[in-house]
């Protein structure tokens, strides 16, 4: 039995590949992170009562984890993973959304 096939190198395979970076870790764990920081900021602002107004709303706020988490991925692909501008712009955007939702339940 005779087979017709060619053994390709390794090395010829991975020469004709372009690597590209991974952004979805650092912008995911950046989107994250800034999620649980707009989490916080309305108890420092509110204090104790706030606790209150999130055991009704909360699956509101639990919607914007995911959203936060893709923003953080697609800035940072946007600025191709450089943190200087990934880290303020994606900080911005997610307290500014968090924000929005939080003063769009309460009416203000």
């Amino acid at each position: 039995m005779l087979i017709n096939a060619a053994n390709i190198p390794a090395d010829k395979k991975k020469s004709l590949e372009k690597e590209e970076p991974s952004y979805a870790f650092a912008g995911g764990v950046l989107g994250f992170s800034f999620y649980w920081l707009a989490f916080v900021l309305p108890f420092i602002v509110y204090g104790l009562n706030t606790p209150f107004f999130l055991l009704y709303t909360w699956p509101f706020f639990l919607a914007l984890m995911p959203i936060s988490v893709l923003l953080g991925i697609g800035i940072n692909k946007l600025v191709s993973g450089r943190l200087l501008f990934s880290v303020p712009l994606c900080g911005v955007l997610v307290v500014m959304l968090f924000w929005q939702t939080f003063l769009l339940l309460t009416g203000w």
